[in-house]
């Protein structure tokens, strides 16, 4: 099982319209705004490591209105 956090920098007042977008990827496991250096949040879980790099890349990066991404891969998901 692979889990990290991707911190998402947005378009000013794009924040609900990307939470939104991420809650509907089942790999998305939470999404919310912040405050602070990035303006959302999101916990994502997968099986496997390609899955991972697929879905930080593919999907999330992707999301129209999403500026710039920093990923945080979990290196102890279990434990």
């Amino acid at each position: 099982m692979e889990k990290g956090f991707v911190l998402i920098n947005c378009d000013i007042g794009a924040e609900e319209y990307v939470v939104e977008e991420l809650k509907l990827l089942p790999q998305v496991k939470g999404a919310h705004i912040t405050f602070g250096a990035y303006d959302v949040v999101a916990e994502i879980q997968v099986p496997t490591s390609e899955e991972f790099d697929k879905t930080v890349s593919h999907k999330i990066r992707n999301i129209s209105r999403v500026e710039s991404t920093m990923t945080l891969k979990v290196t102890n998901p279990n434990g």
